[in-house]
């Protein structure tokens, strides 16, 4: 698959994710929804790929957002199944996904974060829900997810007044996990990923899809019917749970195989 707006590197079960649309602060167009679509959706089939961390190129932007410059001179609007960037719709993908915010995460931009379970934010990173003042909304999940992770009322302080918040206050607000040093973002996001991958992919799946399951029922729902979640059965008939017992009682590194 040829990319034009984007990019994709493998650091062994890592993916990393780069929006490459620099001169525009990474803002994305249609083209770029439908092919950061793509690469997700090939992420999430990959049993070899584990985790995926999204980033944006250069040193100033994670993602503007929706590109209205594009917008305004005609272009048409829209984006795949997966929802903006392929991500703010994916609702099935079981598989840890980490935003390095290496700057900008307006609008869009910050709904694509606020859909990945961490959020490493460089000390330059600005966080943003600025529709209301171009007249829109943030409709691609920001208005739910943003409540959610942070609370009813820090939420609507943001969202209502559209104001920015700096890297040192989403770690203070709760939806950001770490503070990195400028143009360390991806780097510490990396050191978070390959943390993750020294468990057992199938637990970590089937740990994700329990807790965004879970929390749409009841607590008691949600122990009742964990067990019949796909990703826990999955876990649950897996050779690594085999595995994860037997190396600790013979005293050795597990060797996961994702299966």
């Amino acid at each position: 698959m040829e990319l034009n707006f984007s990019k994709v590197e493998r650091k062994g079960p890592i993916t990393i994710v780069t929006m490459s649309r620099p001169e525009v602060y990474n803002a994305l167009h249609i083209d770029a929804h439908f092919e950061l679509n793509k690469i997700f959706d090939d992420f999430s089939r990959d049993p070899e790929q584990w985790v995926a961390i999204v980033t944006g190129a250069g040193d100033k932007a994670f993602c503007a957002g929706n590109d209205l410059k594009w917008q305004a001179a005609g272009g048409k609007r829209g984006w795949d199944i997966g929802g903006f960037a392929g991500l703010t719709s994916r609702y099935d993908c079981d598989k840890p996904l980490i935003a390095a915010v290496n700057g900008v995460a307006m609008g869009g931009g910050f709904e694509i974060a606020l859909a990945c379970d961490l959020i490493i934010a460089s000390e330059n990173a600005t966080f943003a829900l600025p529709e209301p003042r171009v007249g829109l909304a943030a409709l691609a999940g920001g208005l739910h997810r943003l409540p959610r992770q942070i609370g009813l009322k820090r939420a609507m302080g943001m969202i209502l007044t559209a104001r920015h918040v700096s890297a040192k206050e989403g770690l203070e607000l709760g939806f950001v996990n770490e503070v990195a040093p400028q143009g360390e973002a991806v780097a510490v996001a990396l050191r978070w990923a390959e943390t993750i991958c020294k468990n057992s992919p199938m637990s970590i799946r089937a740990s994700k899809q329990a807790i965004h399951k879970g929390l749409a029922v009841s607590l008691e729902q949600a122990i009742e019917e964990q067990r019949d979640y796909p990703a826990v059965k999955a876990m649950l008939a897996s050779q690594d749970f085999i595995e994860g017992p037997k190396a600790f009682a013979e005293k050795r590194p597990p060797k996961w195989l994702g299966r």
